[in-house]
């Protein structure tokens, strides 16, 4: 049986966030008085999300039985589960997992986040399909 995950770049935490952000430069230039050269560079940092709400790009991953495939927008990546030695799953400091595909011939690929799954859910389908996995938990250096 096939595993798969999907996810939508237009999330409602996203959304609501962005909106709080522009309402409070609204709020700080009309009551506050800023200058709208600085409203308008902090602006600029919400930009990126609010594309992503915009085109709703859609990623995900699928592991077959025998090929591991995933997509991110226009990327795509595909790598025979016979390639593959193991897949190193990372805990960073901000509790993201980072994973990354380790091939038989030690070339290594990591895994869009966006396409990535809950990792206790990705870890069991691998191991499901006989494949290694590695967890380690905050390190700073790799």
């Amino acid at each position: 049986m096939d595993y798969t995950y999907k996810r939508q770049g237009r999330s409602p935490a996203a959304a609501l966030i962005v909106t709080l952000i522009w309402l409070a430069l609204v709020f700080a230039y009309f009551y506050l008085e800023a200058s709208p050269w600085v409203l308008a560079l902090l602006a600029l940092f919400t930009l990126p999300a609010a594309v992503d709400f915009a085109r709703n790009p859609e990623s995900g991953l699928t592991l077959t039985g025998d090929t591991l495939h995933w997509h991110t927008g226009p990327r795509t990546g595909e790598v025979a589960l016979s390639q593959i030695e193991r897949i190193r799953m990372d805990t960073r400091l901000d509790f993201s997992v980072r994973v990354t595909v380790i091939l038989t011939s030690g070339r290594k690929i990591r895994l869009p986040f966006e396409a990535t799954p809950p990792h206790e859910t990705l870890e069991t389908a691998l191991k499901e399909r006989g494949i290694k996995t590695e967890r380690f938990h905050f390190q700073l250096m790799q």
